[in-house]
């Protein structure tokens, strides 16, 4: 574990390397343990301080990436922790797992597909049976498939984007809202894709800014119930899903070198986020976006 004084003041042109991932290529949905160069998840580095202490938390696509950094942050901050992930990412979701109990928390698995609405009740039921109740939850499973053209794009991928990506995020939260009490949050995973949408993206980053809209819908919504709604807008950060046929393997090299700090972001930069909005120290923080993008302008 890294000592805390030793990350007070750090470059952060420099505090992850400027990664040139060569070209490669997984079938989706992608795992961190064949990604080359490994993601940083913070296992070595982050540092809880009693943030979460108690929290019981429920975080989709928590296996890998995003969601394994911020399910680990979570456990190192005193939450117990439900995974919500595919099947075919079984490897990752067991080493994540592993670390949570090294945290001393409480860990459940939940392996299953946010494209079934059936799962999307069943998950919440389970985190909730699990965990012994519910107070937190991070809807972060995504899909992401480029196309170069519209007329590519099949009916199929449309929908499996659309039913993983929002779709899902109704259905979870339409579930978890009975069981959540007031000081409860909510944070949902959109994109830089909502503000600036790549031409290869188009389905992915529709519903990206479809999430956007419902975080603001859903936090008027649920304000006078004490639940607060967020949500983090990564940038291009540096997960299975770009391998996946996220991006062109030959634009692989390049991958977030076209940021202000002139590299792609790593998982664990954008856990404190997920932490910071689940934390009783953002209790007037609802309905916004935070967006962490290594310095890309966004409205």
């Amino acid at each position: 574990m890294a000592d805390v004084s030793q990350l007070t003041f750090q470059n952060p042109v420099t505090r992850y390397p400027s990664i040139s991932p060569p070209e490669q290529d997984q079938p989706e949905p992608g795992l961190d343990a064949a990604l080359k160069p490994q993601t940083d998840r913070g296992e070595d580095s982050y540092v809880g301080t009693g943030r979460l202490a108690g929290r019981k938390a429920l975080i989709t696509g928590s296996d890998s990436g995003i969601g394994a950094a911020t399910a680990i942050a979570f456990a190192r901050e005193g939450a117990d922790v439900a995974m919500s992930y595919l099947p075919d990412e079984e490897e990752d979701a067991q080493d994540v797992a592993e670390l949570i109990e090294r945290a001393g928390r409480r860990v459940i698995t939940l392996p299953g597909d946010v494209a079934d609405p059936d799962f999307c009740r069943s998950v919440v039921a389970d985190a909730v049976a699990g965990l012994n109740g519910l107070d937190a939850l991070v809807n972060n499973a995504g899909r992401q498939i480029f196309t170069e053209s519209i007329e590519d794009i099949s009916d199929e991928q449309l929908l499996s984007t659309y039913q993983v990506n929002i779709l899902a995020q109704f259905r979870i939260v339409r579930a978890a809202v009975p069981c959540l009490a007031p000081g409860s949050t909510i944070v949902n995973t959109t994109s830089i894709e909502a503000y600036q949408p790549a031409p290869i993206l188009l389905d992915y980053a529709s519903t990206k800014a479809a999430i956007n809209n419902f975080t603001k819908g859903l936090a008027q919504q649920l304000a006078p119930r004490g639940i607060r709604v967020n949500a983090v807008a990564p940038g291009p950060i540096w997960t299975p899903l770009q391998v996946s046929e996220g991006q062109p393997k030959e634009a692989l090299p390049d991958f977030g070198k076209n940021t202000p700090l002139g590299r792609a972001g790593q998982p664990t930069e954008l856990a404190p986020a997920y932490v910071f909005l689940t934390s009783s120290e953002s209790s007037y923080v609802l309905g916004e976006t935070l967006n962490v993008n290594g310095g890309r302008p966004t409205p």
